[in-house]
């Protein structure tokens, strides 16, 4: 086994990504060594270099991704060398509070988990693989739980997508807000996520699906996802909203973007007595605020979904399931396929709001 491999790498929270060569270590027990097939370009990646997020340096990127096991490590069960995987960013322990009471997606051992080491060096010295895994990479090493089987015939490249993105954003219709046939819904931010939020509303059954985004380009984007209208956000966004839900406002609004203007427009757009979702991962400083009279008077209901309250061990395969079976579609969330050194004007593009997802085929 050769032990070096590019991977992505952020040396400082001042300097750009750049393709950098890594040495993998031995694995030991309870873990896998998983050959890097598809990778996913997210907006996670992205807060990492942009400041919203704060990780260790220096970095490996990346953590939606599908590859091959090619190594597994003693009392390691679950999978096997040849298996093809999802890699999972925030394995559950199933020990602590929150995964003995049915919220993996919050587990406590690797919630808030921004970067951590695993024995990958470069020049000699210890690297931090960005949430856990480090999949901007030809090779990974991760835990056990951290991989999830799914079927040899589902393409790497749709695989990857369910390990983040379609999981956070289908999650967040099925699992958080519970989207029932014929209610009305609003999605702002249509990157990745977004548009597999468009995706599960419709498939949902809901009967008006009005996509909002920032470019008038994403509106194609938007149609083959599902969406039933667009429109380019404005300052008069919540009034435009109403005027397609019989005045009322939406039942749901998901917010995707991660910011607090976002989010309050998300809050304008919904009804009284409706729901508001936010998926977007924003700021530790980008405050929120709300009118307490709104609040009490509004009767609005505002939570976030954090990887779409779902446990993934469980949903990932049925995702698959539907893949293969034509139940669902991502085709139209590819929008570029690149290589490793193509990452960086990736995050151009996404900082653009260009496009849907850019995956990195290895």
């Amino acid at each position: 086994m050769n032990p070096y491999f590019p991977g992505v790498v952020v040396r400082s929270s001042a300097s750009a990504p750049s393709v950098e060569e890594l040495r993998l270590p031995e694995i030991g027990p309870g873990q896998v060594r998983v050959r890097v097939r598809a990778a996913g370009v997210c907006h996670s990646d992205l807060s990492m270099i942009n400041g919203t997020l704060q990780p260790p340096h220096p970095l490996v990127l990346g953590h939606e991704a599908a590859g091959e096991v090619v190594e597994a490590g003693e009392h390691v069960t679950r999978v096997a060398a040849g298996d093809h995987v999802v890699l999972n960013w925030q394995p559950a322990c199933r020990e602590c509070w929150f995964c003995t009471h049915g919220q993996p997606w919050l587990c406590s051992t690797s919630s808030g988990v921004a970067a951590l080491e695993n024995g990958i060096t470069m020049d000699g010295d210890p690297v931090f693989v960005g949430l856990g895994l480090g999949a901007f990479a030809e090779q990974v090493v991760a835990p056990a739980n951290a991989v999830i089987r799914v079927p040899a015939d589902l393409d790497f490249e749709l695989a990857a997508l369910l390990g983040c993105g379609v999981l956070t954003g289908t999650g967040a219709v099925r699992n958080t807000a519970r989207v029932q046939p014929g209610e009305t819904v609003v999605v702002i931010g249509l990157g990745g996520v977004g548009l597999s939020v468009v995706a599960a509303a419709r498939a949902a059954g809901a009967a008006s699906v009005i996509a909002v985004d920032v470019s008038d380009a994403k509106k194609a984007l938007a149609e083959a996802a599902g969406a039933t209208d667009f429109l380019v956000s404005s300052d008069n966004l919540s009034k435009e909203i109403r005027t397609r839900t019989s005045r009322l406002g939406a039942d749901h609004a998901f917010e995707c973007v991660g910011r607090s203007a976002t989010i309050r427009a998300a809050w304008r757009a919904t009804r009284r007595g409706g729901q508001v979702t936010v998926v977007g991962m924003g700021a530790n400083d980008d405050m929120v605020s709300l009118s307490a009279l709104d609040i009490f008077s509004s009767a609005r209901t505002l939570r976030s979904s954090v990887y779409g309250s779902s446990d993934p061990d469980v949903e990932i395969p049925l995702l698959a399931a539907d893949v293969l079976d034509g139940k669902l579609s991502l085709d139209h969330l590819i929008t570029d396929r690149i290589t490793l050194a193509d990452v960086p004007a990736a995050f151009d593009r996404m900082a653009r709001g260009e496009g849907a997802r850019s995956v990195v085929v290895l």
